[in-house]
């Protein structure tokens, strides 16, 4: 197979990720908008982020005009997955595949891409990778577009009950990891709960959201790890499944 092949079997990987993409940057374009950003800074950022769950607890704390400190570290560790990712994708590539693909790739290494690269078999040519990473972004950026125009034209009622889709997007990520694993759901039902203490107890919410996040984060998953740590034979069996 020549580039031109390998691009244009990305963009066809990439596809079903691009209309997903689509539906999910709908609602971050409809919150960025009520949040007072306008279209081309919802997009810019879209564009330079390409990141949900970063981009959404980055719009929540710009929102209550959080701390640059706050959106660093809180980005560093909701996306810190994302550089295991790349290590791991980076192992697919040719020793011979220069650094500066690997650093464009490294731009697109989300769950959804990281998921169909790496179910590839044998090596992985970073232009499978662009094709799969330019049909996924521009479904990103256009959804975003679309979400932030929509919530200047629609009634509010509509973008109020368009804005659920994001809890909903959230409960879809949860439920069936949670139905599949009591450990998840255990950690699942301690974060809600810690969560809602530290949103009541009385020195606790004065915490802000942004580090309320690292500190909860930190200390749910820090602690799921070391009592329940990941066997050999459970990341054997998840690699037979992709």
């Amino acid at each position: 197979m020549n580039r031109r092949d390998y691009f244009t079997a990305g963009i066809k990987d990439g596809i079903p990720i691009c209309l997903g993409y689509i539906a999910v940057s709908f609602t971050f374009g409809i919150m960025a908008g009520n949040a007072g950003l306008s279209v081309w800074e919802s997009v810019l950022i879209s564009a330079t982020n390409l990141t949900s769950a970063g981009q959404f607890a980055g719009l929540s704390l710009i929102a209550s005009a959080a701390s640059y400190v706050e959106m660093a570290v809180t980005q560093l560790i909701i996306n810190l997955r994302y550089c295991l990712m790349s290590c791991a994708l980076s192992q697919k590539f040719d020793s011979k595949v220069p650094f500066f693909h690997r650093l464009f790739v490294a731009y697109g290494v989300t769950d959804e891409i990281f998921g169909v690269s790496v179910s590839k078999s044998g090596k992985l040519s970073p232009f499978y990778s662009y094709g799969a990473i330019s049909i996924s972004a521009f479904g990103w950026i256009f959804g975003t577009l679309l979400g932030t125009v929509s919530g200047n034209i629609l009634p509010a009622r509509i973008v109020s009950a368009l804005s659920v889709a994001l809890y909903g997007m959230f409960i879809a990520i949860i439920i069936p990891p949670s139905r599949d694993n009591k450990v998840v759901a255990g950690i699942v039902i301690i974060s809600m709960l810690m969560s809602l203490f530290f949103t009541k107890a009385p020195v606790l919410c004065n915490i802000s959201s942004g580090f309320r996040i690292i500190i909860l984060t930190l200390l749910i998953a820090g602690a799921a790890a070391v009592l329940f740590p990941v066997t050999d034979e459970e990341k054997e069996g998840t690699s037979n499944e992709q």
